[in-house]
């Protein structure tokens, strides 16, 4: 397993999360929602978790 945490405006983080949703060797465990980033208003952070995809490897 591996965690993420990515961070970034929210619109670029939502295009992010929708790309490794689709991948198809990486399955996503959880995703948090848009937490806040200390010091700013624009950027927020989200925390993944993530592993490969053992259905697709066959």
């Amino acid at each position: 397993m591996v965690k993420l945490r990515i961070m970034g405006t929210p619109n670029d983080i939502k295009w992010f999360v929708k790309l490794i949703h689709r991948h198809k060797k990486i399955k996503v465990n959880c995703t948090s929602d848009n937490l806040p980033v200390k010091g700013s208003n624009r950027y927020k952070r989200v925390h993944m978790e993530i592993e490969k995809n053992m259905e697709e490897e066959q």
